[in-house]
């Protein structure tokens, strides 16, 4: 009988493995706690402190909903966690669900009664944890960086590395979970079967059979599910949305995945170069990353979307494509498919990312010239043969017109 306690914060999770050898992310040359931030909730934070921004001090939405759009993270993003897979455990129940917001750099959770939790991403250290109390009228905000958050956002699951978790649990009726599912996994490739544990699931009819709006209870060493439908439990007024979308949930693993794959990236190409000159076999374990990465990047190993398809809630998605960046012709890499993929055109938006933007060049660049070989329409590379011409074409023509720091070759 698998009956333990996870504690982590289901802000988020990463695939991707440090080598052994590689430093640990609080030495050098990483120095994790005493590099200068450059992340988008320490600065908000500063100012803040300086007054130069007002949050609502008035209540606990109030100031959950001041705080999203400071940050620019849309409340329509919101998703419903219940399973106690969090610092704040004792708070979260089936009747008290843990509610979690983002965008594509800065990651939001509210507990009705409980703390803030901040995952904000910094282009070169990845994830910055904070945890603070909701301040009530005039009170100042007292947000300190959390040295345990790093006990699971720095272990296993994110290659141990400063990144992002989320997990996927058969939540007990008394707490605790009851059976755990994707270890160490994350991202779009991850089967849906596997998803949604502890999680409040609205719009996914067409998933099921899933491990969403599920509570378990073992009879001996057989383990029994019982359904809890959202809203039933909880009011949904004390939170920003009536629902538990499963298209930012979706979109939510996808970035996950990104981020991890990125922020590891970033520490074992800084680890390779504080040696010196890249020898031939830091060389070649660059090139092998640069090559898993681009096929995440470009959505290699998507898992289909079910029959059917998704909907998504319509407020969703216009803040989704709100910071849509076009080409002349008007495609994005934002532009929604949700028929059988997420994406008409197959290449990350998170791209556009902090994670993304603060890749060491010798590694960016790799990534970039891997793009352009999979994107060649003239030389097709066989590993890419699942996107049609016309898309390859689409994708090459956004990139060149959204992107600055492209190889001359392209």
């Amino acid at each position: 009988m698998l009956c333990r306690l996870l504690v982590i914060s289901a802000l988020l999770l990463g695939a991707a493995v440090v080598s052994a050898k590689d430093p640990t992310f609080d030495q050098p040359p990483h120095n994790y706690w005493q590099r200068p931030l450059q992340d988008r909730f320490t600065h908000l934070k500063e100012d803040v402190e300086a007054g130069r921004v007002v949050l609502d001090g008035g209540g606990e939405k109030s100031f959950l909903l001041s705080l999203l759009h400071a940050l620019d993270v849309p409340a329509t993003s919101q998703m419903l966690v219940f399973s106690t897979t969090s610092l704040q455990l004792r708070l979260i129940t089936p009747a008290n669900p843990r509610a979690l917001f983002f965008n594509e750099d800065v990651y939001v959770g509210y507990i009705p009664g409980g703390r803030i939790e901040i995952v904000s991403i910094d282009p070169a250290l990845g994830g910055i944890y904070y945890i603070f109390d909701i301040p009530r009228g005039t009170q100042p905000i007292h947000a300190e960086r959390s040295n345990r958050c790093m006990n699971c956002h720095a272990a296993e699951d994110t290659g141990f590395v400063p990144g992002l978790v989320i997990k996927s649990v058969i939540p007990g009726i008394r707490g605790g979970s009851l059976d755990s599912f994707r270890h160490e996994e994350t991202g779009h490739g991850v089967p849906f079967k596997e998803r949604f544990g502890g999680w409040y699931l609205t719009g996914a009819k067409n998933f099921e059979p899933n491990l969403g709006n599920t509570v378990g209870q073992f009879s001996g060493e057989e383990l029994t599910r019982y359904p809890i439908e959202p809203g039933t439990r909880f009011d949904y007024a004390r939170y920003p949305m009536a629902n538990s979308d499963v298209l930012p949930q979706l979109l939510h693993e996808h970035q996950i995945g990104f981020v991890n794959r990125a922020v590891a990236a970033t520490y074992h190409t800084r680890t390779q170069l504080a040696k010196g000159a890249l020898d031939d076999v830091a060389v070649t374990e660059l090139d092998t990353r640069a090559r898993e990465f681009t096929r995440y990047l470009l959505f290699a190993d998507e898992v289909p979307l079910p029959a059917g398809g998704v909907v998504g809630e319509p407020s969703y998605k216009a803040d989704f494509l709100r910071t849509r960046r076009a080409d002349a012709q008007g495609a994005s890499l934002k532009d929604f498919d949700l028929q059988t993929r997420l994406f008409r055109n197959r290449c990350s938006y998170m791209i556009y990312s902090v994670a993304f933007s603060g890749l060491p060049p010798e590694f960016k660049q790799r990534v970039y010239r891997r793009i352009g070989q999979a994107l060649d329409v003239q030389h097709p590379d066989p590993e890419y043969a699942y996107l049609p011409t016309a898309e390859k074409q689409t994708i090459h023509r956004i990139l060149r017109a959204t992107l600055t720091d492209l190889p001359a070759s392209w």
